[in-house]
């Protein structure tokens, strides 16, 4: 039994001796390791390669040549042909709001918006008003 009450004492004179124990340095060097590593600065400048600027509108030819010329320039899946003006006849008399609804929500083989995804109202607008110009 005085083994056991050896090593209690033991272990009390060891948790006395360290149980106030301070971390080297003075109290200002203490508090100057716990600052915090940085600060976050949210009025930062923005880095400007992650910014998305809206793009100017496309003429209508653009939007052809990117995206319309892909099928109508050849005939694809049935599309009429670009400046065929006996193909479009029929086309162009059902109104620009037809044609547009088409150009919007797709028809036959021509998926909506035809495949411009990007492109506004308004740029397959005037890609609609060049191709019918092409063919009148």
């Amino acid at each position: 039994m005085q083994a056991k009450s050896l090593v209690f004492v033991a272990a009390l004179a060891f948790v006395g001796v360290f149980a106030h124990a301070v971390p080297p340095g003075t109290k200002s060097d203490i508090d100057q390791r716990l600052q915090p590593m940085g600060m976050v600065n949210r009025a930062a400048a923005v880095d400007e390669s992650l910014v998305q600027v809206a793009a100017a509108p496309l003429s209508g030819e653009d939007v052809y040549g990117q995206y319309c010329a892909v099928c109508h320039a050849g005939g694809v899946g049935g599309a009429p042909l670009f400046a065929d003006q006996q193909v479009w006849a029929p086309r162009i008399a059902k109104g620009m709001e037809v044609l547009m609804d088409s150009t919007l929500n797709g028809i036959n083989a021509m998926p909506a918006r035809g495949t411009c995804m990007s492109c506004s109202d308004e740029d397959l607008g005037a890609a609609m008003t060049y191709m019918l110009e092409a063919a009148e």
